[in-house]
């Protein structure tokens, strides 16, 4: 009889500490799909929020496989810095090569003209077309420099340009698939009793 009795209460005790702390409501495991795309959606029939997180991972991928679109891969990134200086360099280098030439000739020979015309006036043509051609020249290789580095100026900042333009239009196109995703996701939840903002 005493064994009976240690029994029942060994098998009582932890009954009675359950009666005592009733286990709490856990919330669901799994985050809303809903609130994951920025999406609220409001039963219209009572329904529970078991229904409601069954439903929400349903329209999810019914969505995700009508569009053809995972919300949930990265937006496509911007250039990094080395992609960016691989582009500059490119863009410098194809400039260089569209700088005027010959830049040190031709002042020179503009210069030898102008100085021997100089030279001729104070008599003495020959002086006077040598300082002009040295003078010209350093002139020329000034000039040609300067358009070199404008050109690299100008083709670093078209490459910025391309590039700003390339990365807007991927961040639309991303937006517009997002979009996409968002209806077919609406729709499939008005259609099981939702209403979705």
């Amino acid at each position: 009889m005493r064994s009976y009795l240690t029994l029942s209460i060994a098998v009582m005790l932890p009954l009675l500490a359950g009666a005592q702390n009733p286990p709490s409501a856990s919330p669901p495991t799994s985050s809303s799909p809903a609130k994951s795309i920025g999406m609220y959606a409001y039963p219209k029939n009572n329904q529970g929020s078991d229904q409601q997180l069954k439903d929400e991972n349903d329209c999810y991928g019914s969505a995700k496989q009508n569009s053809g679109v995972d919300p949930q891969a990265p937006a496509p990134a911007a250039p990094t810095a080395e992609q960016q200086q691989a582009a500059q360099q490119q863009a410098a280098q194809q400039a260089g090569s569209n700088a005027p030439k010959g830049g040190a000739v031709a002042g020179a020979a503009k210069g030898a003209a102008g100085g021997a015309a100089v030279g001729a006036i104070a008599g003495d043509a020959g002086t006077g077309a040598g300082v002009g051609a040295t003078v010209g020249a350093v002139h020329g290789r000034r000039q040609k420099k300067k358009a070199k580095k404008a050109a690299e100026q100008q083709a670093a900042q078209q490459t910025a340009q391309a590039q700003q333009q390339a990365q807007a239009q991927a961040t639309a196109q991303h937006q517009a698939s997002l979009d996409s995703f968002k209806r077919a996701f609406s729709a499939c939840m008005d259609a099981r009793g939702y209403s979705v903002q």
